[in-house]
């Protein structure tokens, strides 16, 4: 089936999130929609998927137009998705998730749980898929639940079939064993729109690639091009890829942690007994896949966990337990992975959430009063310094765009004198010349002598920006390994293993 999108538009108030569209993805072709978060890519998805009605322009499907008032009127027409955060229901088996919204019965009114059984099994061994149709989808792994979510869709007959974002929760071999998945469908002739900010899997199976920025369509490319190119068509300039930075020259261990646990709500440990040391001067990366314990792990050093046990000294003192407060006035500089959510105020101005863990005295606050002359120097100073770019320092934060918020963070962050940096997921829903700004500044804070942890599912950051890798998985460390360890072992080890044998 032929996919045509022709001049679509989507407003949300005065932003115009898809500009003028236009998209042919054929049958048996792998067209790769490219651009950074925020780029309008998974808007216009949604536009075709039904969950949006576009302000303007058509759906076409060889050659006739569509009208879909929802989704149910899309996979109806031979549309199918697979969505970035699964729609699956943990505690229903495979075959229950499968034909949930399209339910078969047989006499008497009874669900025919054996048809749904039988189509599943029916789809796995037509694409090698081997997944079980009576296991519970929780107890599966991640990368068997997006083969789940793919037996959904082609369960009724998509002919077109979306990925968007599909490998973000995904280790490196899933990731290739679902590139090996689209390739098949391709073979059968499905039309595939691949929707991805990461150029490596762009040039690895793409035929097509229509490059997306700012709501428009600014170009199509090969699969042949370079990354340099890809990524100067995404961020309409050019920008360097490689992070540059000298060997690390580490000194004594200053962050100590030892046996650290986090527990839940429900009594579970989320982080269970790790033991980690970080150095001055050397950054060591965390890597795993999203859910594995990292949030709560960096949410523990900062004192935002509320039962935890172990130690975690910081240049010998002991900080377990302590108050954000007081571990920020220790000297730890934090960048949370959620900045909307944690690490700014949207509706203060770019000043004031640049002194806000500085709120409690000098030189930006005095007998209660905020002393704006000193607060406003150093906003400009920093709006310089950062490159943040905005109409002035009493923009509220939230106006700003993903990146220039990001920058805001940082600017906060590293104006301080540091005796530890955390950074989760520092470049998540930033453009790829923002990237190449935070990194330089990770790594300029780092030979400044500060020790550094980045939390990041981003497996191309981990391996650029660290000096050692520790990797987690179900709230344990799997192990520490150094920055040059291959992919493939990483991958290994982000799964649960550890062949490297390597010492947690």
């Amino acid at each position: 089936m032929k996919l045509e999108l022709q001049g679509i538009t989507k407003r949300f108030g005065a932003l115009v999130a898809n500009d003028h569209i236009d998209l042919v993805v054929e049958p048996g072709e792998i067209h790769c929609l490219l651009g950074e978060n925020g780029a309008g890519k998974s808007t216009l998805m949604n536009v075709l998927y039904g969950l949006y009605q576009a302000d303007e322009g058509s759906i076409l499907l060889d050659d006739e137009v569509q009208h879909f008032s929802g989704p149910g009127d899309a996979m109806a027409a031979g549309i199918g998705m697979v969505h970035q955060h699964f729609m699956l229901i943990p505690v229903f088996t495979v075959a229950e998730n499968v034909m949930l919204g399209h339910e078969q019965t047989k006499a008497g009114g009874l669900l025919d749980l054996a048809a749904a059984r039988a189509k599943v099994r029916e789809i796995s061994g037509r694409f090698g898929f081997d997944v079980d149709p009576d296991a519970l989808v929780g107890d599966l792994p991640v990368g068997v639940q997006q083969r789940v979510e793919i037996i959904k869709a082609l369960s009724r007959d998509a002919q077109v079939l979306v990925f968007d974002e599909p490998t973000a929760v995904l280790t490196p071999q899933e990731t290739d064993e679902l590139m090996a998945i689209m390739r098949q469908l391709k073979q059968s002739g499905t039309a595939i729109v691949f929707i991805t900010h990461k150029l490596r899997e762009v040039r690895e199976v793409a035929d097509r690639i229509t490059v997306v920025r700012l709501g428009k369509v600014v170009g199509e490319a090969s699969p042949t091009a370079s990354n340099p190119e890809l990524a100067a068509m995404m961020v309409g300039r050019s920008v360097s890829l490689t992070v540059e930075k000298t060997p690390a020259k580490p000194g004594d261990a200053a962050l100590v942690v030892r046996d650290l646990s986090v527990i839940d709500a429900q009594n579970q440990y989320v982080v269970s007994h790790v033991d980690f040391e970080v150095r001055a001067g050397e950054i060591l990366a965390i890597a795993g896949v999203q859910g594995n314990g990292q949030t709560e792990l960096t949410e523990a050093l900062l004192g935002l966990q509320a039962r935890t046990e172990g130690s975690i000294t910081l240049d010998g003192v002991e900080i377990a337990g302590a108050t954000p407060r007081r571990i920020l006035d220790a000297g730890v500089g934090f960048v949370p992975e959620d900045r909307g959510e944690d690490g700014l105020v949207g509706e203060f101005t770019i000043a004031e959430n640049l002194m806000l863990d500085r709120s409690n005295g000098a030189p930006f606050v005095r007998g209660g009063a905020v002393q704006r002359g000193a607060l406003d120097a150093f906003a400009e100073e920093k709006v310089r310094e950062f490159d943040i770019r905005a109409q002035g320092i009493t923009t509220p934060v939230g106006r700003l765009s993903g990146g220039n918020q990001q920058k805001v963070v940082l600017a906060r962050e590293l104006s301080r004198e540091l005796r530890l940096f955390v950074a989760a997921q520092p470049t998540r829903g930033v453009d790829v010349g923002s990237i190449e700004f935070i990194h330089k500044r990770i790594v300029a804070t780092r030979d400044a002598g500060v020790p550094i942890i980045v939390v990041s599912t981003e497996l191309d950051e981990v391996v650029a920006l660290a000096d050692r890798i520790a990797v987690m998985y179900r709230g344990g460390i799997v192990g520490i390994v150094p920055a040059d360890t291959p992919r493939d072992v990483l991958g290994l080890m982000m799964a649960g293993e550890n062949p490297t044998g390597a010492a947690a």
